[in-house]
């Protein structure tokens, strides 16, 4: 089988075929950390106003949401590989994806530009979604049609659930020449991994991240699972990694970024004192170690 194709270990020592490095957007922990911090203020209230401040974000609002949200009690709050959940009792669910820049601003203390989406609750509480970039999205999507909607139809297991195993990925990478990483962030394949927690799980599991994914081992991709798990939950127990315009929805900043190993420490000593190095691989900033990823 032919392998991957590899960087040479000089290039990334050196710095070569280097790109800039790309701001993530907001990713698992993120957006976990966003609907508990909303579930505070929204789980069963009644939302007594919502307001549309503009046409659209990535694509166009849904033109029956403040028909539809308006009156209606929100009866739980819930998340889907990188897409936040506002399940209501009219049978109808508000889904949010924050993109590169959104974040849910609660008891706003004034009005800002880029407020696009502002709830009122009954009790009096005010969150508005902010995106100046406006890559996010808003969705209305029928609560008992969510499996099936579109974006969710072909996504994988939740990383943080029991359906993700060493079996599962090892089915997924059977005969896959492709880099392991670049397949973990397939959306298909496991639901909601990013950049960030991609690096940091693989330095963790030891697995070198343009490795073809089919000869990865099933040891191997038996240390990696726990990997995931044990990085997105201590980055949610932190808050997050606060990144360019992402804030919880407190206003607080996520600290997990003062514990990366990899992401962002290119030329950093790693915890073994070799160097921390960095490659492109489709378009995204790889961060590992020669010697600890194999």
């Amino acid at each position: 089988m032919a392998s991957a194709a590899r960087p040479n270990d000089h290039e990334a020592m050196t710095g070569a075929h280097r790109a800039p490095i790309c701001m993530a957007m907001p990713e698992l922990p993120e957006v976990e950390t966003t609907v508990r911090g909303l579930a505070r203020f929204l789980e069963g209230e009644r939302i007594a106003r919502i307001a549309v401040n503009r046409p659209d974000l990535r694509r166009p609002f849904p033109p029956d949401l403040v028909q539809v949200m308006t009156g209606a009690t929100v009866t739980a709050m819930g998340r889907r590989a990188k897409y936040g959940l506002i399940h209501s009792d009219r049978g109808q669910t508000m889904v949010f994806h924050l993109g590169m820049s959104g974040r849910w601003r609660i008891e706003p203390e004034r009005p800002e530009k880029h407020d696009h989406l502002v709830i009122e609750t009954g009790s009096g509480h005010v969150l508005a979604l902010n995106d100046a970039r406006r890559f996010g999205s808003v969705d209305l999507v029928a609560t008992d049609g969510l499996e099936t909607w579109g974006p969710f139809a072909d996504m994988g297991p939740e990383p943080l659930g029991d359906a993700l195993t060493a079996a599962h990925l090892r089915a997924a990478f059977k005969d896959r020449t492709a880099p392991i990483k670049q397949l973990l962030l397939d959306q298909s394949i496991v639901a909601g991994l990013g950049n960030i927690y991609v690096c940091e799980a693989l330095f963790r599991s030891g697995i070198r991240p343009d490795k073809a994914a089919g000869r990865v081992s099933l040891a191997a991709l038996a240390r990696l699972v726990p990997a995931i798990r044990e990085v997105l939950t201590e980055s949610i127990a932190a808050g997050g990694s606060t990144i360019r315009d992402y804030a919880q929805p407190t206003g607080e900043l996520g600290y997990f970024a003062t514990s990366w190993q990899v992401y962002g420490r290119e030329g950093q000593a790693c915890t073994c004192g070799a160097p921390v190095l960095r490659f492109v691989q489709g378009g995204r900033s790889t961060f590992w170690c020669r010697r600890c990823q194999k």
